[in-house]
């Protein structure tokens, strides 16, 4: 995308360098214009001779055509100069605004990040509550089952005892 502004700058400037030199050249066609027209009046004066009038208005009329097509060719070009100036302007407010968008998204998304980074936080406190919760509750239930083993071994001695009591009566 830089290239393309690059690249619509330099057309820009270069036409607007030619712009430039289009009006030089009508300023020297003018004035070589009011040059010719004193070198008429004064080839009048001096010199009756037809020929040479009809020479000079031939030329002063080439000379009034190619100032009039430098002056169209001028218009044409600060036409094209204009709309050039308006697609780099508008180009340059596109990216403006998609630069400002992708600032926008890349802030929601950061915030999203930072929630969900408070939620896995937060998630794993809970997880490691639980993890305590449940070692405490293993080591309580151990201790229940070995406390009940040994009930269960007393009552097996115990029962042995009665029974080997109850042969001995």
């Amino acid at each position: 995308m830089e290239a393309s502004f690059s690249e619509m700058r330099n057309e820009l400037q270069s036409r607007d360098a030619l712009w430039r030199r289009i009006q030089m050249e009508c300023k020297q066609l003018h004035t070589e214009l009011l040059k010719i027209r004193e070198y008429k009046d004064m080839q009048e004066i001096k010199i009756k001779h037809q020929s040479s009038c009809v020479q000079l208005t031939e030329q002063l009329e080439n000379k009034n055509t190619e100032l009039l097509l430098l002056a169209q060719s001028q218009e044409h070009q600060q036409e094209e100069l204009n709309k050039i100036r308006n697609h780099v302007y508008r180009e340059e407010h596109y990216h403006r605004s998609e630069q400002e968008r992708m600032k926008t998204e890349i802030s929601d998304l950061t915030e999203e990040l930072h929630q969900k980074e408070i939620t896995i936080a937060t998630i794993m406190e809970k997880a490691s509550l639980l993890e305590r919760q449940l070692k405490m509750e293993l080591e309580i239930k151990e201790k229940l089952l070995a406390t009940q083993q040994l009930l269960d071994f007393q009552y097996k001695v115990i029962k042995s005892e009665n029974t080997h009591l109850k042969e001995m009566v």
